[in-house]
């Protein structure tokens, strides 16, 4: 109990969280709890917000920094790097019989849609549609991804609405994209996925040999 008056003392008194973790050798996961519906005191506010100014700018530069790290290792994507993530992508995401790929992550829809491109899939041999609840605005959910997309809203076909509230998790539901008449592009992706599992199939048994038995 001292140690946690200690720290909401601290952070009353502007501290961030890495500081009060530092002083009391304490991991930031445990100040974090104890500081949360803290607020710091008016005689220290602008002080803390200067710092919190500075936290900011310092994560905004490492991610800057581990981007340019990143661009420099790997250069522009080509058509086989392209093809890899969709696969990838496919594996985790999509149907097991028929070409067609649903989720939620609009940086997931907006990649595949590049690779698709990058593979010489014609936009107008994918068929949109959406999964949202009935919390979730219809017409706001469509425009949305169909400017992810860069289609006209009416080119969703369809909209699927589930009873339940989702909007706070899924502002926008789920968007599906289905290839039609996809059967050769569908085999190209579940080849690479077989590919880039036999590829691993090694690393993977040579794991399980290290793994003790329950």
């Amino acid at each position: 109990m001292l140690e946690k008056g200690r720290i909401i003392n601290m952070r009353r008194k502007g501290f961030s969280i890495g500081e009060i973790a530092s002083v009391l050798k304490r991991g930031k996961s445990t100040i974090v709890r104890h500081v949360k519906g803290v607020t710091v005191s008016s005689a220290f506010y602008d002080t803390w917000k200067v710092k919190r100014g500075g936290s900011h700018r310092r994560a905004t530069e490492r991610r800057r920094q581990s981007y340019d790290k990143v661009l420099s290792k790997i250069g522009g994507l080509t058509e086989r790097d392209m093809l890899i993530i969709a696969a990838c992508l496919y594996w985790g995401e999509g149907n097991k019989k028929e070409f067609n790929i649903s989720n939620t992550d609009p940086y997931l829809i907006e990649t595949f849609l590049e690779c698709l491109k990058k593979l010489g899939i014609a936009k107008s041999r994918l068929k949109f549609s959406i999964r949202i609840y009935e919390d979730i605005d219809q017409r706001e959910a469509k425009r949305y991804w169909a400017r992810l997309a860069r289609i006209k809203p009416s080119d969703i076909l369809s909209v699927n609405v589930l009873s339940g509230k989702k909007v706070g998790k899924l502002p926008y539901g789920m968007c599906r994209i289905r290839l039609t008449k996809g059967n050769d592009y569908f085999n190209l992706i579940t080849a690479t996925i077989r590919l880039i599992s036999g590829s691993l199939a090694p690393i993977a048994q040579r794991i399980e040999r290290r793994t003790p038995k329950p």
